[in-house]
């Protein structure tokens, strides 16, 4: 009988901390007889010790196989580690990502059992670095702080617009093309909106899960999610479609702010209307760092962190369209570099 055959792909750069936790996990999920993983770092040229590292764990893990990615970037190393094997189905597996025991398997069971699912993904179950790591953590596993829908804030099985760690059939690729190469942050959601657009369900799995190690940096995180605005906007003009209502709300919010002088000037009913939408979110800011923070300390910076998440995405969405929408220009060099 012949063997189902995963590409499990690991886009990587300096991770030397977590790769091997990582690759450990991924060789004791518990598989039946005829699945057969072959796993591919792509690593980005790391300069901390990972490559060696991994060059170790080859000679414990036979199908483990390391390949470079000289441009650095998670597009590419995601494209090169699917092209890399002809396989059955292809794994994504970020190198922070430790997979639960049963995710590849479940994973493949249910794309075996429903033609209609074309991805699948599981449950993120956060992992502190630090304490600035668990304060973010807390605040991004909020519907306030993420938006309603948005995987990170789910519980239950069912449909969704995106997963992380996906599994997907290796035919999609050859139906719907393969990652775009131009998009530093969003490459994930925009292929799967495409994945939607070819006419494929994507699958959120609660029965699976993984750990996932939370970067503990508040400037990071700003710069994360700046682009993630701006590329956002580069995503919707390629397809000609605003892929997610939630995303507008961010870039709404801080236009708003930035009219605020002009709204007060007006006077009158304007400057009540805009003085109760500060309050409401202000309130919203309270109750969901009150809720979800421990010590007063805890609760404050939590509150703290919503206006990091929405202004540095909404800022990044609205240079975006004043960058692609208005002024019609490529790409910003500036922007092409991750920001980690």
């Amino acid at each position: 009988m012949k063997p189902i055959r995963i590409s499990v792909v690991i886009p990587c750069r300096n991770e030397v901390r977590y790769i091997r936790e990582c690759i450990e996990a991924i060789y004791g999920n518990e598989l039946q007889t005829d699945v057969e993983l072959h796993v591919f770092v792509v690593d980005g040229m790391s300069d901390d010790g990972t490559r060696e590292l991994v060059l170790e764990l080859e000679k414990q893990f036979p199908t483990l196989k390391m390949l470079d990615n000289k441009k650095k970037l998670t597009p590419y190393a995601f494209n090169i580690g699917i092209k890399a094997m002809d396989s059955d189905c292809v794994q994504i597996v970020g190198a922070r990502h430790i997979l639960s025991p049963n995710y590849i398997q479940k994973s493949l069971d249910i794309l075996r059992s429903d033609s209609n699912v074309w991805c699948i993904g599981g449950k993120i179950i956060n992992e502190f670095i630090n304490h600035t790591s668990e304060i973010i953590s807390k605040a991004m596993s909020t519907s306030f702080g993420m938006g309603l829908g948005n995987f990170r804030t789910l519980d239950k099985s069912g449909f969704t617009d995106t997963v992380t760690s996906p599994m997907y059939p290796t035919w999609v690729f050859e139906k719907i093309g393969f990652f775009d190469e131009q998009l530093i942050r969003n490459q994930d959601d925009e292929f799967n909106y495409r994945v939607a657009k070819a006419g494929g369900k994507i699958w959120f799995e609660s029965e699976i899960s993984l750990k996932y190690y939370v970067r503990g940096n508040f400037q990071g995180l700003y710069r994360q999610f700046y682009q993630y605005g701006y590329w956002k906007v580069f995503v919707n003009q390629k397809h000609r479609a605003v892929t997610t209502m939630r995303q507008l709300v961010p870039p709404a919010f801080v236009f708003f702010l930035f009219m605020l002088p002009i709204l007060f000037l007006i006077g009158g009913f304007l400057t009540w209307s805009t003085s109760l939408i500060l309050i409401s979110y202000i309130s919203l800011c309270l109750y969901f760092g009150f809720k979800k923070g421990n010590e007063l300390s805890e609760k404050i910076q939590i509150c703290l962190t919503f206006p990091i998440l929405h202004f540095s995405y909404g800022l990044g969405y609205l240079n975006g369209i004043s960058w692609f929408l208005i002024l019609n220009r490529k790409p910003s060099d500036k922007q092409k570099r991750l920001s980690r």
